[in-house]
């Protein structure tokens, strides 16, 4: 079971966006956990869920209504299963489904908001979720909300660039560059055989564009791209 783990969590670890993230989970869980059923459910992918104001999306009812585990997960940020809420084994009050005759979930957290479930269940005739699995489930949901924000944070970097790339005309961002490597307008008129003036009446219209009002500062703004530029050549 441990050997299995490592595998789940490198595989989360290897993964480059989140669609890896969710393939390299749903290949891998099933097997750790020896569940029957399996899955990532991700509010902002769900139709039924409404994003509020502050872009965070709202619990969907489904979640609370007549599910005390997933009441747990949501009010709690933890992971649990059945036993753990009903000591006394009453789950089958609440679910009759025979594919979900035990059930485990925990929560995947974005920056301090809960994002998401990962849910486990195993079908009758199968023993029940142990301690064991809680705490392998527990780091499992730390490692899976971890990635999770670094590849949301990173693709919205991403987006970022790529917008602000786009204020610039490929010639703008040549000088933008060289500004970068400490060049002076002398220097950058001679290397791309234009005036000096012209590189300043550029450099204008650049910090317009960028909404800066300095060259340091214009620098700081386009680190990401000037690095992948200079990394690319």
């Amino acid at each position: 079971m441990a050997n299995s783990l490592q595998k789940v969590l490198g595989a989360i670890a290897s993964s480059t966006t989140e669609q890896e993230l969710q393939i390299a989970i749903m290949e891998t869980v099933g097997k750790h956990f020896d569940v029957q059923r399996w899955g990532i459910y991700l509010f902002d992918e769900q139709p039924e869920v409404r994003v509020n104001a502050q872009g965070i999306a709202d619990i969907p009812e489904v979640c609370l209504r007549g599910n005390p585990v997933g009441k747990y997960v949501v009010e709690r940020h933890a992971p649990a299963h059945e036993q753990l809420i009903l000591p006394g084994g009453d789950w089958k009050d609440f679910c009759t489904r025979d594919d979900h005759a035990h059930v485990m979930s925990g929560p995947i957290v974005a920056d301090g908001c809960l994002v998401g479930t990962l849910n486990l269940a195993r079908a009758t005739g199968n023993p029940a979720f142990t301690a064991n699995d809680l705490a392998d489930l527990s780091a499992l949901c730390l490692h899976l909300s971890a990635k999770l924000a670094s590849l949301r944070a990173k693709s919205k970097v991403t987006l970022n660039n790529s917008a602000l790339a786009s204020r610039l005309t490929p010639r703008e961002l040549e000088i933008a560059e060289l500004v970068a490597q400490g060049l002076t307008n002398n220097e950058i008129g001679e290397k791309l055989w234009i005036t000096q003036n012209s590189v300043k009446q550029a450099l204008k219209r650049m910090f317009r564009k960028l909404e800066v009002s300095a060259r340091a500062e214009m620098v700081a703004k386009l680190q990401e791209i000037l690095s992948s530029k200079v990394g690319s050549n």
